[in-house]
């Protein structure tokens, strides 16, 4: 399974990781893991998300308030965005 990130969905995990390193010291690596391993469930049970749109689907983080949002088509996942879950709501649909 290939996994590839619209550039603007990796501005927002690297920004992200960075605004919580800030914040606390060891603060961004835990949030970069639990992306990680949302990443590694997508991969295994991709279809088992809500969908939120025809073709997007999302993947909520148990720690963080954060949704990843995804398209799945064949063998590839593209991640669209990296959404903090409080800010402007589907700011990320023109991306697709």
């Amino acid at each position: 399974m290939n996994i590839n990130y619209l550039k603007l969905a990796k501005l927002e995990f690297h920004d992200s990781i960075k605004y919580y390193e800030q914040q606390e010291k060891g603060l961004g690596k835990k949030f970069s893991n639990d992306i990680q391993a949302s990443i590694n469930r997508i991969k295994n049970f991709p279809n088992s998300y809500q969908k939120v749109s025809n073709q997007i689907r999302r993947c909520t983080l148990h720690r963080f308030p954060y949704n990843i949002l995804y398209l799945f088509e064949e063998n590839t996942i593209l991640i669209v965005a990296i959404a903090h879950q409080h800010r402007i709501p589907d700011y990320w649909v023109d991306r697709i």
